[in-house]
């Protein structure tokens, strides 16, 4: 495992690097494969449909939302508490651009963290650099 949180309902959220799966333990202590088939590559989908490649951090925001540093894909991927995995930002192609979402590039990013206005916060490891994804009100 590589990261964790905890989400405000008591889940726990573990990022099995290796496995290439989310893994979700409830209070009661019941372990399920929140998201991934568990076969590395890049796939969006719902719950074990999708593909990672090598999840890192993780995050959690206010609406229950999942975040997860896809480092091998170079892409923050969003995960909802329904278990529907889309691409949150990043190009897929490792690099350095400023842009909105997926028009950004990063490079085997590392971790992730949002704040309490919705702002989240990127290690961009191998830029050396933590990038800012600014919240904009839709």
């Amino acid at each position: 495992p590589s990261g964790v949180i905890v989400d405000s309902s008591g889940n726990i959220y573990v990022a099995d690097f290796s496995n290439h799966r989310i893994r979700k333990i409830t209070p009661a202590g019941m372990v399920s494969t929140f998201a991934g088939t568990g076969i590395r590559g890049y796939a969006d989908g719902t719950g074990t449909t999708a593909q990672f490649y090598y999840p890192a951090g993780l995050a959690v925001d206010s609406s229950g939302n999942v975040y997860v540093v896809d480092h091998g894909s170079h892409r923050i991927r969003k995960i909802t508490p329904a278990g529907v995995v889309t691409t949150f930002a990043g190009t897929g192609t490792k690099g350095f651009a400023n842009g909105d979402g997926t028009k950004a590039q990063f490079n085997n990013p590392t971790g992730v963290a949002v704040d309490s206005s919705g702002n989240f916060y990127v290690a961009d490891s191998d830029n050396h650099r933590i990038r800012k994804i600014e919240y904009k009100v839709p």
